[in-house]
């Protein structure tokens, strides 16, 4: 596989797990599509045209030094100039992949945030209040962005010459929807019985060891779950703190996320929501695990490095 290919297989994944289903990506598609087609020239200069097939602009190749067949990656949570240098240092790493996003795609991270409001819609949530809540909260994050040095590690990169991706909501689509299907089909009555399943998850086994594992933020083991969402586990990052009212109103009893900020923990504490944190960078791991088992399939050998959980499922 060539690095094209690697990409395409991440977006094809990502779509094929996303929680809103396949036919609304392509709707979302084509909505961008008639309003590229209506722009001025100018306009479309600067248009990112990868947008029209790639419906998570988090995940993008940001660097090819050699396009050649890809043999052997080092992949981590995290990528900097220090994990480029380690790839430089172990020699014949033919890409570095980066879970979390880096330079167009970190600029972009609040584009793939309206998947939040779409699966909350799903939920119950009205669209019209989940889309409104999650406006002001998609401006925040593209605001705390902006200030970002988006280009300093792909500049490594091109100094190093290294090939470089981040794939970043593809791969937490796909641990969205291992967590929905598994977690639906066991049905469970009280926390301690999802906190329990979530432990036995070797990801998150391995989080627990070092104080990391899955916790209840607000709630108590004894709880009764309710209908259990998954609504914090993929669409950029955490949504905004005042949806967890709507939340709780359209029935929802629990919610299970990666992580929470103490203001979005208040509130739902406000709305009665359980909630529950499976774990960061555990949860990254999961999905990034998930596609990667695909790459081992076809032979690629995986080099995990900074917080990556190697689990092989294959």
């Amino acid at each position: 596989m060539k690095i094209k290919d690697i990409y395409n297989l991440a977006i094809k994944m990502g779509i094929d797990s996303d929680l809103r289903g396949e036919e609304r990506i392509k709707q979302n598609l084509a909505r961008k599509k008639q309003k590229y087609e209506k722009l001025s020239e100018q306009e479309k200069k600067y248009f990112d045209l990868e947008s029209l097939a790639n419906p998570f602009l988090d995940t993008r190749i940001l660097h090819i030094a050699k396009d050649k067949e890809i043999k052997k990656i080092l992949v981590g949570i995290d990528i900097e100039p220090a994990e480029l240098l380690m790839a430089k240092e172990l020699k014949d790493i033919d890409l570095v992949f980066s879970h979390h996003p880096l330079g167009i795609g970190l600029s972009h991270i609040s584009d793939v945030m309206e998947l939040q409001a779409e699966v909350l819609n799903q939920y119950g949530v009205p669209i019209n209040i989940a889309e409104k809540l999650m406006q002001s909260r998609i401006s925040e994050v593209a605001r705390g962005v902006n200030g970002a040095n988006h280009q300093r590690t792909i500049d490594a990169a091109k100094l190093l010459e290294l090939n470089l991706v981040c794939f970043h909501t593809v791969c937490d689509n796909l641990a969205a929807n291992y967590l929905k299907k598994e977690i639906e089909r066991r049905k469970f009555e009280r926390l301690e019985e999802l906190i329990s399943f979530l432990i036995k998850i070797p990801e998150y086994q391995e989080a627990e060891k070092i104080g990391a594992g899955p916790k209840i933020f607000v709630g108590s083991p004894d709880n009764y779950c309710g209908k259990i969402a998954l609504t914090e586990l993929t669409g950029g990052t955490e949504g905004s703190p005042r949806l967890y009212e709507k939340i709780a109103q359209s029935g929802i009893g629990t919610v299970v996320g990666m992580h929470v900020s103490e203001e979005h923990k208040k509130e739902a504490e406000q709305a009665n929501l359980n909630m529950v944190i499976a774990g960061h960078i555990s949860s990254d791991s999961l999905g990034v695990n998930l596609f990667l088992d695909e790459l081992e399939k076809k032979g690629i050998q995986i080099i995990p490095c900074s917080g990556l959980i190697r689990v092989s499922r294959t």
